[in-house]
């Protein structure tokens, strides 16, 4: 991690769960970190849960990633005020609890799509843009889902497995746009079984069902943007010990 040391890391969902524990260890790790995330008061009161200097690097910006004109002023800011992005972690995601072939669930479909899809691209492409213009090799990381590589057999996932099937096949792509363009710049598909967030509120868990922690997932994060420059790590899945799916 000592490359990354004093460079910038922007992380979208930071509000709480994987996001959070991301923008911590990122902070604690020595990168200037910016948390986005709409609900920006609760990224500020991370700082409490970090020694002083960690704090004084992580940076709270609000900003819906669904909204395209939201993305575009705040990776302007960024620029402005940090210089550009070296890091960029799409964690934010949503979910919603009906079935895929329920009548008047559009606004939910949309959200999804706009969020999950729709927000991970716009990002990745002021992300890119930033990294190109500064020569940076940079690092794109995505929060993905086991339910982007198979469809767990789970009640009201809705569309959500196919955002995450979507997520997948954008990483490939974006693997091979970066490689034709000459760059060394690095995307990594970090895939995660059932992890205990406020994702899953309002669904039906077992309490016997075994699950991972945020600070699991931000370990793995860590580590493939850790990894020397000639390691690319493409698809990191992760599922908690026992887990079904």
């Amino acid at each position: 991690m000592e490359r990354w040391n004093g460079k910038v890391a922007v992380v979208t969902g930071a509000s709480s769960g994987i996001g959070a524990a991301i923008v911590k260890d990122l902070a604690k790790a020595g990168m200037i970190t910016i948390g986005l995330a709409r609900r920006i008061e609760r990224v500020e009161q991370l700082k409490k849960d970090l020694p002083s200097d960690a704090a004084a690097r992580l940076h709270a910006m609000k900003c819906d990633v669904s909204v395209e004109t939201d993305i575009e002023r705040t990776f302007q800011r960024i620029q402005d005020t940090h210089g550009g992005v070296d890091v960029l972690v799409n964690n934010a995601g949503i979910l919603r609890t009906n079935n895929l072939l329920d009548l008047g669930t559009t606004a939910d479909l949309r959200a999804v799509l706009d969020t999950n899809v729709t927000g991970l691209v716009l990002c990745s492409q002021w992300a890119y843009k930033s990294m190109v213009e500064r020569n940076v090799a940079g690092h794109i990381v995505h929060i993905n889902s086991i339910a982007g590589h198979t469809v767990p057999n789970y009640p009201k996932m809705n569309i959500y497995p196919g955002t995450k099937h979507a997520v997948t096949a954008l990483t490939e792509v974006m693997r091979n746009e970066l490689r034709e363009a000459g760059t060394k710049i690095k995307v990594t598909s970090i895939s995660p079984g059932a992890v205990r967030t406020e994702i899953l509120e309002g669904m039906d868990i077992p309490d016997d069902m075994p699950m991972l922690a945020s600070e699991d997932i931000s370990e793995a994060v860590l580590y493939v943007i850790g990894t020397p420059p000639h390691v690319q790590v493409h698809e990191l899945i992760i599922k908690p010990n026992g887990e079904v799916y």
